[in-house]
This record gives structure tokens, sequence and C-alpha cells, in this order.
């Protein structure tokens, strides 16, 4: 045996594998420093025990198993066990031995690290499974019974009501319009989140001011009690996504219906800039708080107000996003007597329309 393993050669002292000589009754008659490095066992201590002793209960059946097969003189390759470190934790290690006369020639790989990375991208895949499978039921399990709802509301708004009657599905109207946006802007978070990012489809020929006083009319009627004024110098039709930017436009208004004082009316304001665009929203109240601030447009901020009565701090950070896509900024700036949001893209006008001018 001395003539065919060295215990003194460089490869057996300084390789990082775990080399080790097996006799038939399951003790290693000797091994290399690696274990000790590898497991904190002495050559002492792993000689003078089986070494079964080290294997994890769970990989105990499976390692007899192989251990008869190599008796029977068949090479083991790429085996994996878990072996005992001293201090009670275990290491995944791949062994492949070789029968030779009555020993077994062994070395083996720690591959924990390996193995720690393959569970964690599992974790990961299922993690990003369970995802996709929360924006599925957002997108659909949840819209079909609010459109049901809502028709049922619009139906019977059709119908003769008392006053009172008509309060009512004024509220419900809006509790669900409320119910849609917040579906809205966490469906379009878990895009941004799981990488896909939003969607835009700009199109040429969008009368930006109409769709401007659009949204403003919407958020008037489900806040009746703010004053909402809106001044317009837009001039042209534009390039660019109508929904997505009518979706920036409500989210800026609505938290300033949300953050603004009520007695003051919250303004906004939309120009042409020759090169750009811009649409300001304008409302007065308690200033950001300056270490609120550069975290403002993170999801689930609220602008430093933690009892803001609705929302989900999303709103900030979506119409961010859509700013981003449409190559624009959307910056703040907040005092003790306003605070403004301003969406300055560039002004991309219908090809038509700029040979016509």
């Amino acid at each position: 045996m001395a003539g065919q393993i060295d215990p003194e050669s460089l490869t057996w002292r300084v390789t990082p594998d775990l080399l080790g000589v097996l006799d038939a009754s399951g003790f290693f008659k000797h091994i290399n420093p690696a274990w000790e490095t590898t497991l904190g066992r002495t050559p002492a201590e792993v000689e003078s025990r089986q070494f079964f002793d080290f294997i994890h209960p769970e990989d105990v059946e499976k390692t007899e198993t192989a251990f008869a097969e190599i008796q029977q003189g068949k090479p083991i390759l790429n085996f994996e066990n878990r072996y005992r470190h001293k201090d009670g934790t275990y290491r995944w290690f791949s062994w492949n031995a070789v029968p030779e006369g009555d020993l077994f020639f062994c070395s083996a790989r720690d591959v924990t690290l390996h193995k720690e990375n393959a569970a964690s991208l599992q974790t990961r895949d299922e993690e990003a499974r369970l995802r996709e499978q929360f924006v599925a039921v957002l997108g659909h399990d949840l819209r079909n019974p609010l459109a049901a709802a809502d028709a049922a509301i619009r139906m019977l708004g059709r119908q003769p009501q008392s006053e009172r009657s008509r309060e009512y599905l004024a509220i419900g109207q809006e509790s669900l319009n409320r119910m849609s946006e917040l579906i809205d802007n966490v469906m379009d978070f878990a895009r941004i989140r799981l990488g896909q990012g939003l969607v835009i489809d700009p199109k040429d020929g969008c009368d930006l001011a109409a769709l401007i006083a659009q949204t403003v009319e919407e958020i008037r009627i489900g806040n009746p009690e703010a004053t909402i004024l809106t001044t317009s110098d837009l001039r042209d039709t534009y390039r660019l996504d109508r929904s997505r930017i009518g979706q920036l436009v409500s989210n800026l208004v609505a938290n300033a219906v949300v953050h603004g004082r009520i007695s003051d009316p919250i303004r906004v304001v939309a120009e042409d800039r020759g090169e750009t665009i811009a649409i300001s929203v304008r409302n007065s109240g308690d200033p950001i708080p300056s270490d609120a601030m550069p975290q403002l447009f993170d999801p689930f901020s609220r602008g430093g107000d933690i009892h803001a009565p609705q929302g989900l701090g999303l709103g900030l950070f979506i119409a961010n996003h859509i700013a981003l896509k449409h190559g624009g900024v959307l910056s703040v700036s907040s005092n003790a007597e306003r605070t403004e949001f301003t969406f300055e893209m560039p002004a991309l006008r219908p090809v038509l329309a700029s040979v016509a001018s």
C-alpha cells in the first residue's frame, strides 16, 4: 500500500479535496490534511471510527448500498452524501472511489456551496412562480367580479332612484373605481419588479389638453369636496401613450387631493415649451419632509405621511416609471407654501403636423 499512496506527496498534502484509503470494514486507514480543514476532525478522530458514524441519518441507507457495490468491485462515481462537521453541521460531498484489492481509494469534493446555490435558485424560481400567479389573480380573478359589480351599479343608476339611493350608488361606483386603480397599480408594480417593465404604446394625435381635462373631471366626481383648477396652453397633438399619461396625471392629482389642504385649490398646469411639454400639479399643505424626499418615488412610499388615508404608496413610483418610459422626467419641489410635481417630456408632434407648420 505504501507504494500505491504516498502520504508525504505534495498533492496529498495541499489538495482541497478529501483523499483517503478505506478498508472493507469501513475504517479509513489513511486520510489527507483536507479532512481536518473541511470537517474540523483530526486523522485520529476519523480513523478511529467507522465512517458511517459521520454520515447524515438520511443518507445512511444509500451510502450502505454504495459501499456494498464497491465491495463487489464496482467503482463509485459522483456519489453524494453528507458528512457531519465537528461543530455539528453537515457538509455535502461528491465522492469518487475505486476498489484495489481489499482497499478502496477515495476522493471527495466539498459541494456544499453548489447545493446551497441550487436550493436558493429553486427557492427563487418558486417565488417567481408565486408572484406570477399573484399577478394572474389580480389581472383576471379579481377583475371579473369587479367588472360585474361595476355593470350592476351602472344598470341600477339608469333606474329611478331616490336622492339617498343615488348617493349610495355614487359611493359604490367610486369605491369600485378606487379598487380598479389599486389593482392597476399593484399589477404595474409586479411587472416592474419581475423585470418585465411597463408596457407603453405611443400613438400620434393625442389631444393632451382634452385628456387632462377628462382625467381631472373624473377625480372631481369622486372628490366633490376638492377644488381642482386647470390651465393649459397646449396648441398641438402629441405622440404618447394616452392611457399611461392619463394614469400619470390621475396619480399626481389624486396624490394632491390626499395630501393637499382641502380649503385651497389644486392647480393643474399644462404648457407647451417648444421642445418639451410640461404638466405640473400643485397643492398647498404641509411640506414633504426633507428626509422623505430621496425615497419619494420608491414603492410603498407615502411622502413621509404614514397616516395617509388611502393608497399603497405606489402611485408616484408608477408615475415616475411612466415618465421615464416617455423619455421624460418627474420632479418635485416642496416648501411651506406649496408642493409641486412636474412631468416634462419631449414634445413629439405628428410628422404631418410639423410639416404643415
